[in-house]
């Protein structure tokens, strides 16, 4: 990249973009990149590099939160402000314009049915067509008793499956947004991890594709839409009568469930395959503040048991 005096924000952006992401970050990651550029070339078409300060920044940032939640309006200024401090670094701009800045954003919207109790889970299981053969209701009833992404449980293969130690290895995911249909690298080096799964799922799985090619996914048999599997959760919802939630809110409910019944954050953080435990704790701290409530409750019973 050349010290261009006349060089604008968004070309800067976009040139950087190709350089230091294309082919180091997942495709599903690059796209939101890519998003980002589109609404600088929105907000900011005329704006020079040069010319970026504290002030201007903050009033792009401030354009684009007018749309959009703090939480997007914070991703949006991290994927941002890579590019503009390597352009500090470059000497291309002469002090770094991110500093101090402040994250605003419309209010998040209530989350409702994000996952279910033990009681509304079992309910759901029970309804589940579960035959002898692989299909959607065996894929909503793996991800329900491991916790797994929904791209890492379709990536999935026999040999995945270690019966004598029980565990299910995670070690690829399936792309199906792009229609390309091919194995992907996981979300992050933390999600490369073995998961040990119950028995009685395993002994089940173990039938299921014993007779299956080793190499191949075991749940995909064409085009995958993730709509489509939402859909048949959302019929198994209603027919047991519990709040509908999404294949996403399965593994929130795994790692609730998880989470009420004592295993540790670090456990959940590992076998959910999260990059950090504040990660688990940021997403789960409705669940937390709740369990620090009862063990408030339980630390007073014990010091009055002490008189």
């Amino acid at each position: 990249m050349k010290n261009n005096r006349k060089m604008l924000l968004c070309d800067y952006y976009e040139s950087w973009i190709k350089i230091y992401k294309e082919g180091s970050i997942r495709p599903v990651t690059l796209e939101k990149y890519y998003q980002t550029l589109n609404w600088v070339k929105k907000i900011a078409p005329k704006t020079r590099l040069r010319d970026i300060t504290r002030t201007s920044y903050q009033e792009i940032l401030n354009a684009y939160a007018e749309e959009h939640e703090r939480e997007t309006v914070m991703d949006f200024h991290h994927q941002l402000k890579g590019a503009i401090l390597d352009a500090l670094d470059e000497s291309l701009i002469p002090s770094d314009p991110t500093r101090k800045i402040v994250i605003k954003g419309k209010t998040a919207k209530t989350k409702k049915g994000k996952f279910l109790s033990q009681f509304e889970l079992h309910a759901l299981l029970s309804k589940l067509r579960l035959g002898a053969t692989i299909n959607d209701d065996w894929l909503i009833y793996l991800i329900a008793k491991t916790g797994l992404r929904y791209a890492e449980a379709l990536g999935l293969t026999p040999k995945d499956f270690d019966f004598g130690h029980q565990t299910i290895s995670v070690s690829k995911t399936w792309d199906y947004k792009s229609g390309h249909g091919s194995f992907q690298p996981t979300k992050n080096k933390s999600s490369v991890r073995k998961i040990p799964a119950d028995w009685q799922t395993m002994s089940q799985f173990a039938v299921l594709i014993r007779d299956l090619p080793e190499d191949q996914p075991i749940f995909i048999h064409g085009r995958v839409f993730n709509s489509t599997t939402n859909h048949i959760l959302l019929r198994r919802c209603k027919e047991a009568s519990v709040p509908a939630i999404t294949v996403h809110g399965l593994r929130h409910t795994h790692a609730s469930l998880l989470l009420f019944a004592g295993v540790s954050i670090a456990s959940v953080s590992r076998r959910l395959g999260h990059s950090s435990m504040n990660t688990t704790e940021k997403v789960y701290l409705h669940v937390i503040k709740e369990l620090e409530s009862s063990d408030t409750d339980l630390v007073m019973r014990s010091l009055s048991s002490l008189n």
